[in-house]
């Protein structure tokens, strides 16, 4: 992105109700998807509600863990901007916006998924260990898997299907796959939070907020921050970081992909080479018998034709 695309120090419009046309950065940006939800405790609340599956009654408290100064510059240690939060002082949930593909979630997401669940301080008992959910908002589907808008994982029987423990739960919510949301992600609404994180436009964010007073909550949050010169700055820098990332990833792939080319015709060649030079010692076999068999038929007389 040039430099002269960095955003103007002007505000959307003069106040939500009349926003219209795109919005500047939604919630697919990792920077504004952790700001709403950092910035409006309700917005956090209703999203974890709606994935979770849980009524209001359920939600003592909801705490981020990991809070940022918003608007300030991000450092090293938080080039990944998931979203730790505690609920209930009881379940650890890990939240976190991924539009790039760079094709290592799954090993990402079992990284993350086991740092959080290693949460006992020293001596403490393995029983108080805390249950730990990680939800990734993907922009792209996983490789390999089956088409599903809102996937869960556990810790399984392969023969069975018996769970082994409930204390790891690993989930992919595919932004693109709002299509497949079964009739139970409909009943909590999973589908109208995935959709107001793709929305580009205000109409589109009103839309869906006349249907949902969390998400109301959100779209007014998203527009407040649109507005704040240092946040769009930030949302600007991680998209110009993501597209980084994902173009370097897709360089690294490709780069692999050749060198198994390369690899591959190298083994090609071995194996011509082997099979060159089994038919060299044939043939070398061939001639010294053909050899031996003249020497002997000229030791004993017979002429050679």
């Amino acid at each position: 992105m040039a430099k002269e695309n960095l955003p103007s120090n002007e505000t959307v419009n003069v106040d939500y109700e009349k926003a219209t046309g795109k919005i500047p950065f939604n919630m697919t940006n990792d920077y504004m998807f952790r700001a709403v939800l950092q910035k409006n405790n309700r917005v956090l609340r209703g999203l974890i509600k709606a994935l979770l599956h849980l009524s209001e009654n359920d939600i003592k408290e909801v705490r981020i863990t990991n809070p940022i100064v918003l608007g300030e510059s991000i450092n090293s240690k938080q080039m990944w901007l998931d979203v730790n939060v505690i609920l209930n002082n009881s379940i650890i949930i890990n939240l976190e916006m991924q539009i790039a593909n760079l094709f290592n979630w799954r090993n990402r997401s079992v990284s993350y998924i086991c740092r959080s669940y290693d949460n006992l301080n020293r001596g403490g008992k393995y029983a108080d260990a805390k249950p730990v959910i990680h939800i990734g908002f993907l922009d792209f589907s996983l490789e390999g898997a089956v088409p599903e808008f809102y996937a869960t994982y556990k810790l399984a029987n392969v023969k069975t299907g018996q769970i082994y423990s409930d204390n790891v739960t690993l989930c992919v919510v595919d932004l693109n796959k709002t299509e497949l949301a079964t009739d139970e992600d409909k009943k909590y609404g999973i589908d109208k939070w995935a959709k107001l994180f793709k929305a580009r436009t205000w109409e589109a964010v009103k839309m869906l907020a006349e249907e949902d007073a969390y998400i109301k909550d959100a779209s007014k949050t998203i527009f407040e921050l649109c507005a704040d010169l240092e946040v769009k700055k930030r949302c600007w820098e991680r998209e110009e970081f993501e597209d980084y990332a994902e173009r370097l990833a897709k360089a690294e792939v490709e780069l692999a992909q050749k060198n198994a080319e390369l690899s591959e015709k190298d083994t090609e060649l071995l194996k011509k080479d082997v099979t060159l030079s089994e038919k060299s010692a044939a043939l070398g076999k061939a001639e010294a018998e053909a050899k031996k068999y003249r020497e002997w038929a000229i030791a004993h007389g017979y002429k050679d034709d």
